[in-house]
């Protein structure tokens, strides 16, 4: 997924010469091929991410569109107040690509675990926020963000994810992916969690209990239309996130239902990480086990609920 996204990159500075790059401090080697081809246009600005969303924000204003890449808890946590005022505050179009969203990083512990990255980028006016599920999706998003209004926040996996979306589903920023159909159960997902989630349906069929998946790649805004519908009849809504409980898809799912008040709202299990920071070190896999966030855990949650 990473790889795909920063090809995606040099494929649309190609394509439109608005596109530039800039890295905050990538690994060596990162995008050499667009520093070759367009060395205008790249630029490496090293560990000062409050200074590169500034010269990003004074590019798009411009006319340019700046892709900026570095790890996700620093162009989250360490820069905030840039990207609230310097971005949002005056909708520009500057794409934040956030590496390593979620546990990717969980072996340098918890100053690089992005796991409240959705819920602050969320509160923010006119960001629109993002976690695509796989390499391919990532090819049919990236296209879309040239023209997307205001700033966009990319959650990047850690890459070499399975592949589970499908081509003919297309892709549509704001519109969720229905992946399986609704039946006593409705999984509402994002990123690469959508594997889990999968996995987690499969299961639970071999039980006699039918998953519907739902990929929720745009966590804001939230496709509340395609939720509301698919949501339908079920006995119970899951959502199942690579994030802590607060603020994140969970949070949005019990929100736009919360608002509805013309309906009854139906029963929401949301499986996440718990409001802790995750002093455990380790694989990314193995912490989404200790959190019951691998299928067999989602799969057996839901069974309790049930």
């Amino acid at each position: 997924m990473r790889k795909a996204c920063l090809e995606m990159v040099h494929e649309l500075a190609r394509k439109d010469e608005r596109v530039v790059y800039i890295g905050s401090d990538p690994g060596a080697g990162t995008l050499d091929g667009m520093r070759d081809e367009f060395p205008d246009r790249f630029f490496i600005e090293g560990i000062s991410e409050a200074n590169v969303i500034g010269m990003a924000a004074g590019l798009a204003m411009e006319g340019y569109v700046p892709y900026v890449n570095t790890i996700a808890t620093f162009l989250t946590r360490r820069c905030y107040e840039q990207v609230a005022v310097d971005l949002c505050l005056h909708e520009l179009p500057v794409r934040l690509i956030g590496n390593g969203g979620g546990l990717v990083y969980a072996p340098l512990g918890p100053t690089h675990t992005a796991v409240e990255d959705i819920a602050i980028m969320r509160a923010l006016p006119n960001m629109t926020v993002t976690a695509v599920a796989d390499a391919d999706e990532m090819r049919r998003f990236m296209p879309q963000t040239l023209d997307q209004p205001g700033p966009v926040y990319i959650r990047l996996g850690k890459g070499y994810d399975p592949i589970v979306s499908v081509e003919d589903n297309g892709f549509e920023i704001g519109r969720a992916i229905p992946m399986e159909k609704p039946g006593e159960v409705l999984i509402v997902t994002t990123g690469v969690m959508l594997q889990r989630s999968l996995g987690a349906a499969e299961a639970l069929a071999a039980d006699g209990i039918t998953a519907g998946v739902l990929h929720m790649h745009t966590v804001k805004p939230l496709d509340t239309e395609t939720l509301f519908a698919q949501a339908e009849g079920v006995r119970l809504v899951v959502t199942a996130e690579e994030h802590l409980r607060i603020g994140g898809l969970g949070s949005a799912v019990l929100e736009a239902f919360s608002e509805r008040l013309d309906e009854p709202s139906p029963r929401v299990l949301r499986l996440s990480i718990p409001d802790t920071f995750t002093h455990r070190y380790g694989r990314q896999d193995d912490l989404l086990e200790h959190y019951g966030l691998q299928p067999d855990g989602i799969a057996s949650a839901i069974r309790d609920a049930l």
